[in-house]
Parts: C-alpha cells; structure tokens; sequence
C-alpha cells in the first residue's frame, strides 16, 4: 500500500503529483495492461529480442 505523507498547508497537487509517480513505479498498471490478453511464449521472447536488437542499435549509433 502506497503512503503519501501531506505537509503542514500542503495543497493537494503535490501529494497527488507524488502518488503518482509512486504508483507508476510499483509498475502495477503495466502488469495489469499485460495480462489483459494472453500472448504466447515464443512471441513475448520474440518481441524481447526485437526490442534488444532495437536498443543495441541506438547504443552502437552512440558510440560512433
């Protein structure tokens, strides 16, 4: 569970603004989005090393 602490006059934007990048931490949304369909487990390690090779792609460009 997530606890924002509120200061002492404290509007209400920059508690919400806090939980929010709390909650996008835990990473609970992403997991939920992914459970949402089934994908199966040689398209997930496809998809996986598609991206690496994407990734890898801007590190090697950086480097020259």
């Amino acid at each position: 569970m997530l606890i924002i602490k509120i200061k002492e006059g404290e509007g209400i934007d920059r508690p919400l603004k806090r939980f929010k990048r709390k909650f996008d931490r835990t990473g609970k949304m992403r997991a939920l989005r992914g459970r949402q369909q089934f994908n199966k487990p040689s398209v997930v390690k496809r998809k996986q090393n598609m991206k690496a090779v994407y990734v890898e792609g801007f590190r090697r460009a950086e480097q020259e």
